[in-house]
């Protein structure tokens, strides 16, 4: 699913016009972008946290010459770390032996 495909689905679920569900995703990335360049985290409660976390420098192989040592310097990187609900719902999304494949999705409550 790319961004276009998920403000359509979410303007589909909550109801907002596509222009408006763009706007949430690019908010949302906007503000996980700066907690984590600001070295904080952004916990979602049971789908997973994103943080930024440093990388040592360490000494790697240049790929053009492999016997030739690089250094490597230290660098930050994103990381996300799942949660309870996300890991239990890819848990049970593989396929069963009949065939079908369970919904790692959970439908919607009828009103």
């Amino acid at each position: 699913m790319n961004k276009a495909e998920l403000a359509n689905r979410i303007a589909e679920t909550t109801g907002v016009n596509r222009r408006q569900a763009e706007h949430m995703i690019e908010t949302f990335t906007e503000l996980v972008t700066a907690e984590l360049q600001r070295g904080g985290e952004v916990n979602i409660a049971g789908f997973g946290a994103f943080l930024a976390k440093t990388r040592k420098p360490r000494v790697g192989v240049n790929p053009q010459k492999p016997d030739e040592a690089i250094q490597i310097d230290a660098v930050t990187v994103a990381k996300f770390k799942p949660g309870s609900n996300l890991k239990k719902a890819l848990k049970h999304s593989h396929v069963v032996a009949s065939g079908t494949q369970a919904s790692a999705t959970p439908e919607p409550a009828a009103a």
